[in-house]
């Protein structure tokens, strides 16, 4: 299926309890693996804003991820520090390593990349630097505390 992007909905905003959204604030997501009819893996051409963050840095449980740098410079934030990505340069991520991921934008100009992951069942996702856990349950994420309590919708 062919598709154009610049028909494709914008999505802003966050999943993400209210406490945490202020982090993603300038994060626009095009759904373009779900616009082609993808269903064993998604594909999303994200523009982060100058100091937006593509989400909060996690790792997931059983779904790979990566990410190809179209426009500007980011900065990929790890484990191990951080690292400044250019146009054409590639990150992967993959399932069970517990090597906590992000994005930030800290220039002057917007940042596009996309975005790929399969859609294994069963992930979750930890966040290290936060008290929150993501459990997949269908098509939506399941918000808990590290101690398992749900946080309010």
């Amino acid at each position: 299926m062919i598709i154009d992007p610049k028909n494709v909905p914008e999505i802003t905003g966050s999943k993400y309890p209210q406490q945490f959204q202020s982090a993603v604030a300038g994060r626009v997501k095009k759904r373009l693996g779900n616009a082609a009819g993808l269903k064993n893996f998604g594909v999303n051409l994200v523009r982060l804003a100058p100091g937006s963050c593509s989400a909060l840095r996690h790792w997931h449980t059983r779904q790979d991820e990566l990410i190809y740098v179209l426009e500007g410079e980011v900065t990929l934030i790890t484990n191990s520090g951080e690292q400044v990505l250019k146009p054409g340069m590639v990150a992967g991520f993959p399932a069970g390593d517990p090597d906590g991921h992000h994005l930030v934008n800290r220039s002057d100009a917007d940042v596009v990349y996309l975005e790929i992951g399969d859609r294994t069942p069963g992930d979750s996702a930890e966040y290290p630097d936060d008290d929150l856990i993501a459990k997949a349950n269908g098509n939506s994420w399941i918000f808990t505390r590290k101690n398992g309590e749900v946080y309010e919708s």
